[in-house]
């Protein structure tokens, strides 16, 4: 694996065993894209291939890709879904599917993504003329307060040499700038808003390191992750509530 790689990997198997928030919300974003069940589906970053599953059950007649950035989240789906999609380990904004879709899929990524107008454009090409676009990912205001408190332990010894000049890769966009880019690159029927969603992880630990402070992580010793996370939590007190806020964006490629 690639150092580029291995910065945007996860703990694809810990991934899939703590992100019920992100499951259930990925459900209830479905109940905006109506399918017939003969369609061509592209799952844009598929995780561990929970969502990915649900997809392809509801297109028997149809077809899924599934694409994720991290090799173990691409392989942890390509191993669970077997015949029922196929997966790809790509970088979404330079997207590349063996044919175009009907409709594109996508939950809790598109803020990892530093570059949302050559991500939206690579999208629209992807997508069959009259084809729909549903997703949703953190936007603007997305756990504002436990990114506040990471940011202030990473300053504290003996973590504070492993984030000099560090910057989270996070890109929390707001709903005003996401329509303007969609209908820049070509979309219409869009709508785009902020959704405030609380959450109480039942394991916080597991939840935190593997999901909120995995990219953190990345950047200190083994020796220092744990010691790190406690002490996020820590400050963070108790009860643990994550105030997340998602964008939800809707758009049709014309045609």
């Amino acid at each position: 694996m690639s150092r580029a790689a291995a910065a945007r990997d996860w703990d694809a198997a810990s991934y899939d065993r703590v992100s019920d928030p992100q499951f259930e919300w990925a459900l209830e974003q479905l109940e905006r894209l109506p399918l017939c069940g003969d369609e061509v589906l592209l799952d844009a970053g598929c995780g561990s291939g929970r969502v990915t599953a649900v997809l392809a059950e509801r297109v028997p007649r149809g077809r899924v890709y599934a694409v994720d950035v991290a090799p173990s989240m691409a392989a942890h789906a390509r191993e669970t879904l077997g015949e029922r999609a196929t997966v790809f380990c790509q970088d979404l904004a330079e997207l590349s599917l063996p044919e175009p879709v009907d409709a594109i899929f996508s939950n809790a990524t598109f803020h990892w993504i530093p570059a949302h107008d050559t991500l939206f454009d690579a999208l629209h090409r992807a997508l069959k003329p009259g084809g729909r676009l549903v997703a949703q990912c953190g936007g603007k205001g997305n756990i504002d307060r436990f990114r506040r408190l990471a940011g202030a332990v990473a300053q504290e010894q003996p973590f504070a040499p492993f984030f000099v000049d560090w910057r989270g890769p996070w890109n929390y966009a707001g709903d005003a700038e996401t329509t303007t880019r969609l209908e820049r690159v070509g979309f219409d029927e869009v709508a785009c808003w902020l959704e405030p969603k609380e959450v109480s992880p039942a394991d916080p630990y597991a939840f935190v390191q593997t999901v909120c402070l995995v990219r953190h992580l990345d950047r200190l010793p083994n020796g220092l992750r744990e010691a790190f996370v406690a002490r996020v939590l820590e400050a963070a007190g108790e009860p643990f509530v994550l105030d997340y806020v998602r964008l939800n964006m809707s758009a049709k490629r014309p045609g």
